[in-house]
This record gives structure tokens, C-alpha cells and sequence, in this order.
């Protein structure tokens, strides 16, 4: 066995072994990477993250300070990786859900919207009527959900715990009904290409309009706890700046561009599932900081609560898949004593009347439909903003290629803008008003 070593870095060597070459890396770079000065200046250099409970999530920052002002700011990601775009790759069309679902945690529906989307535009299909509306539907449910806990951690962060538990408490509600309608409380993968995995079980409208009747007050309670309270208004008014102009230089979407003043929202701009057709409004503000984003994210809360109410009404019965039987999987399911599964007419259809059906439903759980070659790009609005599928086939029964435009990964560039010149306390204020998701940063 040989041992060799870079003289230029005396931190990695290599050996030689019976399995082959081994490389050994080890750290000791912070010196030259990060904490070398090359004006000889005095200055404190703060490693806060990846595991710190106001980094929001596993996020890390590099922050060089003079005093306790910033003077400059480095984000570190990287720690969370998944590689989910890289496993759809060796997965069916319709297992890809399961995938994507798991990249921005607390938005799961939305991406699996927006895949299903792209997989329909490649397919030429459209889902049916219904299952447009009950998209919506929960679309619009998980985006409470989700400005929910970027309301909760953000007090978290700042040190209003009440508004953490509160946040967190009202979450739970959404959640219930997602649990109900999709039989999971997050990674739900209850969109399919095509349609939806089941339709709405018996009840779930029912405790949707119960729902609606009594959370627009535990909105008004947010704003009782928190927006007239001198300290939040203080920790967040004129904290992590950033204008129009700074967030199309970035690519920055969502609450962060509508509190620049810019009612930009894809819902509107570029409708899909028929959002053209429902009356809500695109909530802005004119601070351009911390404190707009946060009213921007609690009218968005009241907007979606107008949009389900619409949803409900208009349910129509009819089916929620397409009707080609070469597309549409999962069958009908069911619930029984095992679980979820396909429903009993289906089972003694393919087991014991149709040998052709059998073999079709094998094959196409198995190997899963064809996709015509090509490629789309489909974006959505996203409680975080732009999330856009670029879904790239070469006619398989497998995806030659997902990327996802995650708008956490592009809001993230703006953390140095935000934070430099100002004090470190105010850091955190402005990362938790990115509210920046790391399953979709490091996907």
C-alpha cells in the first residue's frame, strides 16, 4: 500500500488498497477561503448555521462583521441535499410525483402541480374540470398552510414565540383537511398526471365550509398579536431592503417583488387551472422590507380563503382522471381494512373477467405510460414565488430530464443585499422574510 500526498494541500492524500484508489479530504481551507483579509483589517468573521435556530432551516451564513454591522454576507447551502431532479431520471412519469413533492416541504402540492403540468402539456392532455378545481383547492389550502409557518417561524426567529405556537396551532387545522382529502399531511402526491389519485371523500366539503367560517378570525387574531405591536413593527419596518429594481436584477418572485410595490403574480400574468376565471385580488405593499412582506403574506391568507370558497361552489361532479386508460393511474381506489388500494370492481375486473385488462394494469404500473418526445416549461405561483418545471422526454416511460426553477434557490441570492450595512440582529429578520424552504434550495 502507497500513500501519496499534494504538497500544494497538505489536507488530501490518496492510498492505494485492494479495492482500488481511496482519496482522503479533510477540511482546514477557513484560512484562506474565508478568513483571510488581504488589507490586514480587524474584523470578526460569525459562522452562523447550518444547525442554529434562526438560520431558518439548514442554512448556514458566513457574515463578516465590523462591531455588530454586517459588512458582508456569504450563504452557504448545500447541507440538505436530495438529489430529487436526479431520481426522477430512473423513475416512471407518474412515480416522479413522489419525488417532487418532497423538494419544497411545506409547498408539496405545488410542485406536484406544476410537474403534472409539464407532463400534461407533453401528453397534449388536460385533466377534467373537476379535477381543476379541487387542484385549487388544495393548492390554495397549502398555501395557508404554508405562509402559516413562514408567519410562525419568523416569530420564532424574532423571539414572539406566542406567534410561533399560534402559527403552528392554525397550521394543524389545514393539515387535518389535507389529511382528509389526500390521506397524508405533507408529500401527498395526490396530483397525478392526468387528474388526482381520488376524489374528495364524503365530508371533506362540509368541514372545508366549516373551516372557512371561522379562520378568517384567526387571521384578525394574527394582526391583534402581532402587527400592532411596537416591537415587531420595530424588528421588522425598514429591515432587509430591497426594491423593484433589486429583485429583477435577482430573479426574486413572490411576497418578496409584490411588497417592492410590483403586483406581479402568476395566477394573473400567465393563468393555468383556470385561475382567470376566479375573483381574488394580488395583495401588494410599497416598504420593500421586512415588515411589507409580512402584511403582503397575511392578505395572501384572506385571498386564498376567498378562492376555496369559490372552488366549493363550483364543483361539479364528474370524473378525476382522463378517460385514457393508458394515461390513467392510479385506477379508482378505495379505502379498506388494509389501507388505500384499488377498489374491489377493479381488483375482480382485472383478476377474474379481463386478461387483457390484467396485463394492461401490469404494465402500466410497472413500466408506466410514454411520454412524445419534447420538452415544456411550465411555471406556477408558489407561496414563494415563481416555481417553474423545465420536463425534457425522449419518448420513454421514464423523464429524460426535470429542472426545477425553485424560487427559495433564486430568493436566496438576495441575502447579501438585504443584510450588508446593516446591523446582524436585522440578518435574521431578513433571511426569515425570504422564508426560504432548503428542500427545494439543495433538491
Amino acid at each position: 500500500m502507497s500513500t501519496t500526498y499534494d504538497p500544494a494541500d497538505p489536507y488530501a492524500g490518496s492510498r492505494e488498497t485492494t479495492e482500488g484508489r481511496v482519496f482522503t479530504v479533510t477540511g482546514g481551507d477557513w484560512d484562506v477561503t474565508l478568513g483571510a483579509d488581504p488589507h490586514g483589517e480587524e474584523r470578526l468573521v460569525v459562522n452562523m448555521g447550518p444547525q442554529h435556530p434562526s438560520t431558518h432551516g439548514v442554512l448556514r451564513l458566513v457574515l463578516d462583521l465590523e462591531g455588530e454591522t454586517v459588512t458582508k454576507a456569504r450563504v452557504v447551502i448545500g447541507y440538505l441535499h436530495t438529489g430529487i431532479e436526479k431520481n426522477t431520471e430512473y423513475r416512471n412519469w407518474v412515480q416522479g410525483t413522489t419525488f417532487v413533492t418532497r423538494m419544497d416541504y411545506l409547498a408539496p402540492l405545488f410542485n406536484e402541480a406544476g410537474y403534472c403540468l409539464a407532463v400534461e402539456k407533453l401528453l397534449g392532455v388536460e385533466a377534467p374540470p373537476r379535477a381543476q378545481t379541487i387542484r385549487v383547492l388544495v393548492m390554495e389550502l397549502n398555501r395557508i398552510a404554508s405562509h402559516l409557518v413562514a408567519l410562525a417561524t419568523f416569530g420564532m426567529e424574532m423571539g414572539a414565540l406566542t406567534g410561533m405556537t399560534n402559527g403552528f396551532r392554525e397550521r394543524e387545522l389545514v393539515l387535518d383537511l389535507l389529511e382528509e382529502i389526500t390521506g397524508l399531511r405533507m408529500n401527498h402526491a395526490y396530483i397525478r398526471p392526468g387528474g388526482l389519485a381520488q376524489d374528495l371523500p364524503e365530508g371533506s366539503v362540509e368541514h372545508i365550509r366549516e373551516f372557512l367560517e371561522f379562520f378568517p378570525k384567526r387571521v384578525a387574531d394574527f394582526h391583534r398579536l402581532l402587527t400592532g405591536q411596537p416591537i415587531w413593527q420595530r424588528r421588522l419596518k425598514d429591515v432587509g431592503y430591497l426594491d423593484v429594481t433589486g429583485c429583477v436584477a435577482l430573479g426574486v418572485t413572490g411576497p418578496i417583488l409584490r411588497a417592492a410595490g410590483l403586483p406581479w403574480d402568476l395566477r394573473k400574468v400567465e393563468p393555468y387551472l383556470g385561475y382567470q376565471t376566479y375573483d381574488f385580488e394580488v395583495p401588494t405593499a410599497d416598504t420593500s422590507d421586512a415588515w411589507g412582506r409580512y402584511l403582503v403574506r397575511m392578505s395572501e391568507v384572506n385571498e386564498s380563503l376567498k378562492i376555496i370558497e369559490q372552488a366549493l361552489d363550483r364543483l361539479e361532479p364528474g370524473p378525476v382522471m382522463v378517460e385514457d386508460k393508458k394515461i390513467a393511474w392510479p385506477a379508482q381506489l378505495s379505502l379498506g381494512p388494509d389501507g388505500l388500494g384499488n377498489s374491489h370492481e377493479h381488483v375482480a375486473h382485472i383478476m377474474g373477467q379481463s386478461m387483457e385488462a390484467l396485463i394492461h394494469h401490469f404494465k402500466l404500473v410497472t413500466e408506466g405510460f410514454r411520454v412524445p418526445a419534447g420538452q415544456v416549461y411550465v411555471p406556477i405561483e408558489s407561496p414563494r414565488g415563481e416555481l417553474g418545471y423545465h420536463v425534457v422526454s425522449d419518448g420513454s416511460t421514464r423523464p429524460w430530464r426535470v429542472h426545477v426553477r425553485d424560487p427559495s434557490f433564486v430568493n436566496l441570492q438576495a441575502t447579501a443585499a438585504m443584510s450588508e450595512g446593516g446591523m446582524i440582529a436585522d440578518v435574521i429578520a431578513a433571511i426569515a422574510s425570504i422564508d426560504p424552504v432548503m428542500g427545494g434550495v439543495d433538491r
